[in-house]
């Protein structure tokens, strides 16, 4: 009875260790299931990783181009990286991507992709062909704008305007010529002001019309060389007749243009701060500030002090204030390309300018320097001393 008790317990304990280590269905079910997931995720990623080094046969115009997948996915934006827009382009009978492009630029839409975005025009490929391919490729605005800089293509300001519509509209009228006739209209009007405020700023140093004032006492101007002859001098200037003079008013009409046109400008502007770093702008108000300060020269002046005064500082003083005035020759730059052109090609070569004027100082330095050495012991020599010969060598170089 022992021994049966013992063989049954025995049998227990072994069927309740074979109970314990073996799986149920439903563990079964869950571990088949795990499995499959993951042989099935590791063949989606070798097919992953099969499609990117797949080859992509391209054809442009009959010639054949090879590439992997994954390069020309680098790009999806792009109308070879786009599988969605490629696929309008694909051939099955040939298994291929048919372009009928120029087939010299796709040279250098290839090397875009192959080289992660740098973009390079073939030589033998004319810029407006090559910009074409870009567009056509979709390669983004900001490739087709590298390209321009690389090309040496000035990228246009972005034309800033006010947000007002009557602002705008009096913004391109005086700052814009081609915006508009009308535009135009006052550009010519602008120009014909200016042509004739030079003119007068010439025509009144003629001795027939100086003003007393202009002349040292005792002045006496010749004509021709001959001692006989000489220009009288105009009776002194009162501050009414200096009012009533035709050089004056011709004077003040063009200042009221230029006042007018400065003003407008500042009221309009989209930006007052940009306004004042225009150097134009600057030109136009620096131009404009002599007419002001000469009128309140000459109607605080008696003539008595016009005469006790011909010659001291103050004088000199005005009249380098009215040689200002002729700064307005450069207002003619703000309608003229070609003159904004020349403006901007000295900027450019600010550079080789000074390079330039630098060696013509070494070389004005030197034979200068020769000549004064070379004449030194001359007692009827002009070169005296080293900076003598300065303008002697610029001439003669």
């Amino acid at each position: 009875l022992t021994s049966k008790a013992n063989t049954s317990s025995g049998s227990l304990i072994s069927n309740l260790k074979l109970l314990i280590n073996s799986e149920s269905p439903t563990d079964s079910v869950f571990s088949k299931m795990q499995k499959d997931y993951y042989e099935t995720e590791d063949l989606f990623e070798k097919h992953c990783m099969e499609e990117k080094d797949e080859k992509v046969v391209i054809n442009i115009s009959g010639m054949t181009y090879e590439t992997l997948l994954s390069t020309l996915s680098k790009f999806p934006e792009t109308l070879l990286g786009d599988p969605m827009k490629r696929i309008n382009y694909f051939d099955p009978m040939r298994n291929e991507y048919f372009f009928g492009r120029n087939r010299p630029s796709f040279d250098g839409i290839l090397y875009y992709y192959q080289s992660g975005g740098r973009l390079r025009r073939p030589a033998n490929v004319p810029l407006d062909v090559f910009a074409n391919e870009i567009v056509f490729y979709e390669l983004g605005y900001e490739a087709l704008e590298q390209f321009r800089e690389d090309e040496g293509f000035i990228k246009e300001p972005e034309v800033l305007l006010p947000t007002n519509e009557l602002q705008r509209q009096f913004w391109l009228l005086f700052e814009y010529p081609e915006s508009s006739s009308a535009a135009k209209s006052v550009a010519l009007v602008s120009v014909f002001v200016i042509v004739i405020s030079i003119f007068i700023f010439c025509l009144e140093t003629l001795p027939e019309f100086r003003d007393d004032h202009e002349f040292p006492p005792g002045f006496t101007q010749m004509i021709n060389g001959s001692q006989d002859k000489s220009v009288a001098r105009p009776p002194p200037k009162t501050a009414m007749s200096y009012i009533t003079d035709p050089f004056f008013i011709v004077e003040t009409v063009c200042i009221i243009w230029f006042c007018f046109e400065v003003c407008v400008r500042f009221l309009v502007c989209p930006s007052k701060s940009d306004f004042f770093n225009n150097i134009m702008n600057i030109i136009d108000i620096v131009s404009i500030i002599p007419y002001f300060v000469t009128l309140g020269t000459e109607l605080a002046t008696t003539p008595d002090d016009d005469l006790n005064s011909g010659q001291n500082m103050s004088l000199a003083i005005l009249r380098i204030i009215r040689l200002v005035r002729v700064f307005r020759i450069f207002k003619l730059s703000r309608h003229s390309k070609g003159l904004q052109i020349l403006g901007q090609t000295l900027k450019a070569s600010m550079r080789e300018l000074g390079l330039l004027i630098f060696f013509l100082f070494i070389g004005v330095i030197l034979f200068s320097s020769a000549i004064y050495f070379a004449e030194v012991d001359e007692p009827q020599t002009q070169f005296v001393s080293i900076p003598d010969g300065f303008w002697w060598a610029v001439v003669s170089m």
